[in-house]
């Protein structure tokens, strides 16, 4: 019995938040999270970004050029961000959206990994986290944005946040598709990066320099995500039809 009154309780509680969520059209990602001293280390908060827009979020970072509305009044925005639980042992990762004042409005359940490399131990922690966000059903309502924040200034403040957990025993964690591509890529500088052309040669990739010196954004053929090198081998991860697909190039620099 206790068991089917926690079950209806999470389920009550995950209904709020979507609900509530629901409600914003716009979520902003930080360019640096609290338990790292560099910005997008790991490529970590575009990947944050780039989770949050797979599941329907329309996403700024920090920093960039906002809407106008958000511009004017940061209430008419939720706040995404990641935050740490992680051990000696393990890499653990929560998924967390807040209003402008700081009230929680959604918590994902742990994300873990025991992966020793800590960038692959990041990113697994993040996939397995985002899972949950599958269980928000996101879809903006098209709620009047001032009648949003006027109701995050006038609403009364709450010591218990909303919570919405899934469970780890009935969802597995996403695995991205692996693929090879075997033609011979180089790299040619340019701005802030590179370029990768094939032997035809037609440019098919471009490599953006963030600040890890083996880590870029990418863009190319309609594909957009990051390019970062494991061991001796380089690989172009992005989503593809809602399906996180895991490149390996074939690079000469």
């Amino acid at each position: 019995m206790k068991k089917i009154l926690l079950l209806l309780t999470l389920l009550i509680s995950g209904l709020c938040s979507s609900q509530t969520v629901n409600d914003y059209k716009y979520l902003v990602v930080p360019v640096k999270f609290d338990f790292f001293k560099e910005e997008n280390k790991y490529n970590l908060n575009m990947l944050t970004k780039m989770m949050f827009e797979k599941y329907g979020f329309t996403v700024y970072q920090a920093g960039q050029k906002m809407p106008d509305e958000v511009a004017l009044d940061k209430c008419k925005a939720l706040y995404g961000t990641l935050e740490s639980d992680s051990g000696v042992l393990t890499t653990a990762l929560y998924i967390t959206i807040k209003d402008c004042d700081g009230k929680e409005l959604f918590r994902s359940t742990k994300g873990v990994s025991k992966i020793k490399d800590f960038k692959q131990a990041y990113y697994e922690a993040l996939r397995e986290a985002a899972v949950s966000l599958e269980s928000l059903n996101y879809q903006y309502s098209g709620k009047d944005a001032a009648a949003i924040a006027n109701e995050v200034r006038t609403a009364p403040k709450q010591t218990a946040p909303a919570t919405s957990i899934s469970s780890p025993e009935t969802i597995a964690p996403e695995k991205p598709i692996q693929v090879s591509n075997e033609n011979q890529l180089f790299a040619q500088p340019i701005a802030n990066g590179y370029q990768l052309v094939d032997m035809t040669p037609k440019v098919v990739l471009k490599m953006y320099k963030t600040s890890q010196p083996d880590n870029f954004t990418a863009q190319g053929e309609g594909k957009n995500g990051v390019v970062f090198k494991k061991g001796n081998e380089w690989f172009f991860e992005y989503y593809q039809n809602e399906k996180l697909v895991s490149e390996k190039l074939n690079i000469k620099f």
